[in-house]
């Protein structure tokens, strides 16, 4: 089928997630063909740099032939199986397993998801159904971040604090809240990071008092928050959040959805700081993309209560169709391999020095006013006037021009709409990878900097 009857096509009839409806019937789809390692190729034929690993999650590069060869194996034996009716399957059984092997030690069992947002969404009804079980149903108020992400699913979105996953969805629910991020560069007064750790402490505190300890079932956050633009806590940040929830009597959940499998350097983010969550939700780097899958992983004290509180007779009422599905539990016992046996993780740790060194030097370019990273997931903060740290006027619509310049210079990144850049690089990256994508980076906002409407505005922004 030519490439303008698939346009067509998708204009009528493939909705697609986070996008303007009206804005993609006029603009139309941009279809890609074909991936190997960090680069794709779209349907015209021209080769792109894939600085975001798809959606986060491609950690692995594209074309890793034993994850098709395994899963193509797995199809042939057993295509599905149900987790139903106490059946299972060899390869969720040994997924399991491995999981708990290398997460924190306090997570003893694992429930299998499609990907991040139900691993959430089922993390918020196990948590409902154990203090329902331990004759505590008042604890019913979950607290988040500030452009935390949390998935989009009726839930999970509304712990999600970003605006445009609430509008007009009657979100957030009453029993939501949030304290401040721990964002250095725009909010805190004294940035050193004693001051950032302690000003989070605090705001827990202080929400958790406003609510009531007895009514505060846990607090949901993000090693490095990912979506609402990378923001990196400091050091010790998370360790002292797990201190603090476990002060209050709160549970403690790590969504390492996105920090996951390596993306911050060690396997997981949590593992960097010694932190024992009460429960971990995990999904895109498991599978690398190559399958739908994600996992809520919980300590044994909560499926111990759980499990009691059913009692003797009753199923926990809780499942779907494709949990633990033995394809995508297949392709993530091999895309574990490849991190550990195969030398991705190790790679990845290799090459973040180059990351980290090209990121800083982006500091120079007249519209960088901030970098920051942890291990391959970086930021670039965009500002009209460095000394005022000025954001661009949202009219300008900086994030499509950005985008726009860095797909003609054959690069792909997550343009934010507040005029952040995102990165979050494969573990396949070579040094040669990014010298290639800080070279065609530079020419992208060189690029959007010439553009007479961004120029007008840098001047404007130079003056009160």
């Amino acid at each position: 089928m030519q490439d303008d009857s698939l346009v067509s096509l998708d204009k009528q009839h493939l909705i697609h997630p986070v996008t303007n409806y009206h804005a993609h019937e006029h603009r139309g789809a941009t279809i890609l063909k074909s991936g190997q390692g960090a680069y794709l190729t779209d349907s015209t034929g021209k080769e792109l740099l894939d600085a975001f690993s798809g959606l986060w999650c491609v950690n692995v590069g594209y074309g890793q032939e034993s994850i098709v060869q395994a899963a193509e194996a797995q199809m042939r034996t057993l295509p599905y199986a149900t987790g139903y009716f106490h059946f299972s399957s060899e390869p969720a059984i040994k997924l399991a397993a491995k999981l708990v092997e290398i997460t924190p030690t306090s997570l003893q069992h694992v429930y299998f998801t499609l990907g991040g947002s139900d691993a959430v969404d089922s993390t918020i009804r196990f948590i409902v159904n154990y203090f329902n079980s331990l004759g505590k149903p008042q604890k019913k108020h979950f607290i988040s971040i500030e452009r935390g992400y949390h998935g989009s699913s009726s839930q999970s979105a509304g712990l999600t604090a970003l605006p445009v996953f609430h509008r007009h969805f009657d979100l957030p629910l009453p029993n939501q809240h949030r304290i401040p991020c721990p964002y250095a560069y725009r909010n805190a007064q004294d940035t050193s990071p004693e001051a950032i750790i302690a000003e989070s402490v605090m705001a827990l505190k202080n929400k958790v008092e406003e609510l009531g300890v007895d009514h505060v079932a846990a607090f949901f956050c993000e090693p490095v928050i990912g979506s609402g633009g990378v923001i990196v806590p400091p050091k010790g940040w998370l360790k002292a959040m797990q201190d603090c929830c476990n002060a209050l009597g709160v549970l403690f959940v790590v969504d390492e959805v996105i920090t996951g499998f390596g993306r911050t350097g060690p396997m997981f983010a949590s593992l960097a700081e010694d932190v024992t969550p009460d429960l971990m939700t995990m999904a895109k780097g498991l599978t690398a993309g190559y399958a739908p899958m994600g996992a809520v992983m919980m300590s044994d004290a909560i499926y111990q209560g759980i499990a009691d509180g059913c009692g003797p007779d009753a199923p926990v009422g809780h499942g779907y169709t494709y949990s633990a599905h033995p394809v995508s539990a297949t392709i993530a016992l091999e895309v574990i391999r490849l991190y550990e046996e195969g030398g991705l993780l190790a790679n990845g740790q290799a090459v973040t020095c180059h990351f980290e060194a090209g990121l800083t030097a982006m500091l120079d370019h007249p519209l960088v006013g901030d970098a920051r990273s942890r291990g391959l997931l970086g930021a670039l903060e965009l500002v009209a006037n460095k000394n005022k740290k000025t954001p661009f006027d949202p009219a300008l619509k900086l994030s499509e021009r950005v985008s726009t310049a860095a797909y003609k210079h054959g690069l792909i990144f997550r343009a934010f709409a507040d005029n952040i850049l995102g990165f979050a690089p494969a573990l396949c990256y070579t040094k040669e990878d990014f010298n290639l994508l800080f070279e065609r980076l530079k020419r992208t906002l060189d690029d959007v900097l010439e553009q007479p409407e961004v120029l007008s505005y840098i001047e404007s922004a130079k003056h009160p």
